[in-house]
């Protein structure tokens, strides 16, 4: 699965060391006199250590990797007793890995290990902080979804439950969609037709891509595997525009798919130029 992990540039790297005790994970280790990734299971793709390397070494890219394992960091997090484990769970709140701390908190609990940091540090916030460095555009955030509004009149609202919602910006794995239908929408969607929250967004996480304009569209398909496989997404709903072009956002999620190699309903939905619905097509 493609997700974001450490890069080590064995050119740069001088063998301090000072990463190793940054990576809470355990999964850096000096080895023959150079800074080592020893598990990509067990590396987090938050970057801890980037700043406590005084040459620029290591950076963050997106490749081929396994995924990430709570249950199995907390393995080697334990053996170094209460200050690690705080370390590392504090490391995971920091960051609103708020996923992973309860698979933490179930871990310790399930092995009689005390918990050393309080219940409140350790709940999700009321609102999401954003962390230095980011770009605020991009930041993570969900909405309360609005009542149901089938005999809506007057004034639209929105159903727009996440932020951010292009998929080159969004998480795979943010809790918005944990379980839930995916509508995957072609850009101009959202434009062309009137009730699209109403008629299409409502009760549904979202993303949206633009098949003929967005670069590096191998990132796309890597993202959907694992919305598809970790974020347990129960069904997709492409909604795509009638030109060529955008039948390219169908064949992204059938790749996808099959990256997955997991069975999910799948359904087409071909949008006119002027909003009307021309073709609903569901596969198998």
């Amino acid at each position: 699965m493609l997700r974001k992990i450490i890069n080590i540039d064995e050119d740069k790297c001088d063998g301090c060391g000072n990463c190793v005790p940054a990576c809470a994970e355990g999964a850096l280790q000096i080895i023959d006199g150079k800074a080592r990734l020893i598990s990509d299971l067990f590396c987090d793709g938050l970057g801890a250590c980037i700043g406590d390397c005084p040459t620029g070494a290591i950076s963050i890219v997106e490749r081929e990797a396994e995924p990430y394992d709570e249950r199995k960091v907390m393995d080697y997090i334990v053996k170094g007793g209460s200050n690690v484990i705080k370390a590392h769970l504090e490391h995971l709140r920091d960051h609103e890995e708020f996923d992973y701390v309860v698979i933490a908190l179930e871990y310790l609990q399930e092995n009689g290990i005390p918990n050393p940091i309080t219940s409140q540090e350790t709940e999700k916030p009321e609102h999401n902080h954003h962390h230095a460095g980011g770009c605020p555009g991009s930041k993570t955030m969900s909405f309360e979804a609005p009542l149901d509004s089938e005999n809506e009149s007057g004034k639209r609202i929105s159903h727009l439950q996440q932020w951010p919602v292009q998929l080159h910006l969004v998480p795979p794995t943010a809790p918005y969609y944990k379980n839930s239908h995916l509508l995957l929408a072609a850009d101009c969607c959202g434009f062309t037709i009137p009730d699209f929250h109403k008629d299409f967004l409502q009760g549904k996480s979202l993303a949206i891509a633009c098949p003929k304009l967005d670069s590096n569209q191998e990132v796309y398909i890597g993202k959907l595997a694992s919305m598809i496989n970790d974020s347990n997404l129960r069904a997709i709903t492409v909604l795509i525009m009638q030109v060529p072009c955008c039948r390219g956002l169908v064949q992204l999620v059938q790749k996808a798919v099959d990256t997955a190699g997991k069975e999910i309903a799948i359904d087409i939905v071909v949008v006119g130029m002027t909003g009307e619905i021309l073709q609903e097509v569901t596969l198998a």
